[in-house]
């Protein structure tokens, strides 16, 4: 075992003793000792009914026959942390998140890894992580939370219930009122946020890579699956690691491909092109934009989930979850490949044992749109390319051409928003928000909510060299590259200009004349890194472009 190099023979009798201080018994002493990464936090919703699943995992750590020790990994709430400058923490914290739990396991020779995650960047960092260390790991993703209710309404979110609920308040849609009662309501329990927003989106893409146990990513987090599901994978990671299951032989080009497929088919947030890049990155793996862009032309989207719609993980969970999806999927797909989990579950295996409502999850045969729910658009204004979340977008929308609207910050927009400066048939450029820029890549989900919110989603679109929310709705186009900072052309638009987007054939231009364009780079300053010092100036010194999954390091 790994974990023999601090814990074998007579020079090892100062780490035994340290060991023995911990509490571990002699009997304990012998068995894997099995590292549980907990990002339990007070201060996240999702991650605050962790206690209990931390339990769980150690009783099934001991019952399997291991050793568990709980190390705590930091945790940002990326809706807490919206709209002001925490967001330009947010993206950085994932591969913060993924130092952490190397060097912990690392440091102290863990045999095995139960990662416990919930929320956006806390599970692509743990993933990440689990492929540098490559030892035995399982993911236990905390689960959503419960649907809210108010005054005979239900299915209240948090992002319909109160990032939008803004814009109706300011339009009069609602009062004020009316406005602090859903506020109140809308979270109702433990969990992270209702629908197919970032951290939904990669559990579902945890469990389709195999990493975590069938329906581990759409149980409700305060539900009594959740508990089994975590005692499960305790017993799951002893097993392994007499096994030697390793995150390489699970997390390899075939599911990274399948996870692709499903977040094509899905409509899930547009973060996680950024992550499955990230995750491919350290796995060694050749998974590029270009990926995305060739499956979205031959996947159609099958669910639509909040925001784009109505239902919500709960309703996603009772049509058959993951396994409903891959029932529906596996054979009728060419790219969907037959992979194995960290159980040895084939996807064959685990689609003809579960059941699935096609009335939500719809079949390929008959989808909610030919259309995938995630595209990656090209032009002279995003050569690396950028993103789009098609399944937000009204169908009159998907083609557009409008007037640019220039701000060099998220706060700088959203005064025009809120002032109503920004008419319909107008652009929002929001730039220098790059992983560089920002630094860290904010997400746009409080003017994107806002433009929504005064009834604007459908007349006027909204690009960014940052990124979005799951939560997001609307023309809203992320991850534009090279970013401003960078000296891409984003940097050297100006108000005025004539931007053309087209979905359907995967373009976004500047409609400017190039001649003009070369004058304008010759002309026109970039702004200074906004970061000089402290743990962001050393992510914008590091992180490479968007494209390339935001990553950092050598």
């Amino acid at each position: 075992m790994k974990s023999d190099s601090v814990k074998q023979g007579v020079n090892r009798a100062p780490h035994r003793s340290l060991l023995y201080a911990t509490g571990v018994s002699k009997e304990g002493m012998k068995k894997p000792f099995i590292g549980i990464a907990s990002s339990f936090s007070d201060l996240v919703p999702g991650h605050i009914g962790m206690r209990d699943l931390e339990r769980q995992i150690e009783k099934g750590i001991h019952s399997g026959g291991g050793q568990a020790f709980i190390f705590g990994v930091p945790a940002v709430c990326d809706g807490i942390s919206m709209g002001h400058s925490g967001m330009k923490y947010s993206l950085p914290s994932r591969d913060l998140i993924a130092d952490c739990v190397e060097t912990v396991a690392g440091a102290h020779q863990l045999d095995g890894l139960v990662l416990l995650s919930n929320c956006d960047k806390i599970t692509p960092g743990m993933l990440m992580a689990a492929l540098r260390l490559n030892i035995p790991c399982i993911m236990v993703t905390a689960g959503p939370m419960l649907d809210g209710f108010c005054c005979g309404e239900d299915k209240l979110t948090m992002v319909k219930s109160s990032f939008e609920a803004i814009g109706r308040c300011q339009t009069g849609e609602i009062t004020e009122e009316e406005l602090y009662k859903l506020e109140e309501e809308c979270c109702p329990t433990a969990g992270a946020c209702q629908g197919l927003y970032t951290a939904n989106t990669m559990a579902c893409l945890s469990e389709v890579m195999g990493m975590s146990l069938p329906y581990c990513a759409t149980s409700s987090a305060v539900s009594a699956k959740k508990k089994r599901i975590a005692f499960e994978s305790g017993m799951a990671v002893v097993e392994m690691v007499k096994k030697q299951i390793l995150p390489s032989q699970i997390i390899t080009k075939e599911s990274l491909t399948n996870a692709i497929i499903t977040d094509l088919a899905l409509g899930g947030s547009t973060n996680s092109i950024l992550h499955l890049l990230a995750i491919a990155n350290s796995a060694n793996v050749d998974i590029k934009l270009d990926d995305f862009d060739r499956l979205s032309h031959k996947i159609n989207q099958v669910i639509k989930l909040d925001p784009s719609a109505l239902p919500t993980m709960s309703d996603f969970h009772n049509a058959g979850g993951i396994p409903g999806f891959l029932k529906t999927a596996y054979g009728k797909i060419d790219e969907l490949s037959n992979t194995k989990n960290v159980l040895g579950m084939s996807v064959e295996e685990i689609s003809n044992n579960a059941w699935v409502n096609n009335d939500v999850i719809h079949t390929f045969e008959n989808p909610i749109t030919t259309n995938p729910g995630l595209a990656v658009l090209h032009g002279n204004l995003a050569p690396e390319g950028c993103v789009v979340k098609i399944s937000g977008v009204a169908p009159e929308a998907l083609t557009f051409e409008g007037v640019a609207k220039v701000y060099n910050s998220e706060e700088e927009a959203m005064r025009a928003i809120e002032t109503d400066v920004v008419k319909k048939g107008d652009v929002v450029v929001i730039r220098y928000e790059g992983p560089k820029g920002g630094p860290g890549m904010r997400e746009m989900l409080a003017p994107t909510s806002l433009i929504v919110g005064k009834g604007l989603g459908k007349d006027v679109a909204l690009i960014t060299d940052g990124r979005f929310s799951g939560g997001t709705r609307g023309l809203c186009i992320g991850h534009i590259s090279p970013e401003a900072l960078a000296g891409g052309t984003i940097a050297y638009i100006k108000d005025g200009d004539k931007i053309s987007i087209d979905i359907p054939n995967r373009s976004i231009k500047l409609l400017v004349d190039e001649t003009e364009l070369q004058n304008r780079r010759q002309t026109m300053e970039l702004l200074p890194p906004k970061a000089t010092e402290g743990y962001l100036a050393k992510y914008c010194a590091s992180a490479k472009s968007a494209s390339l999954g935001a990553v950092t390091g050598i």
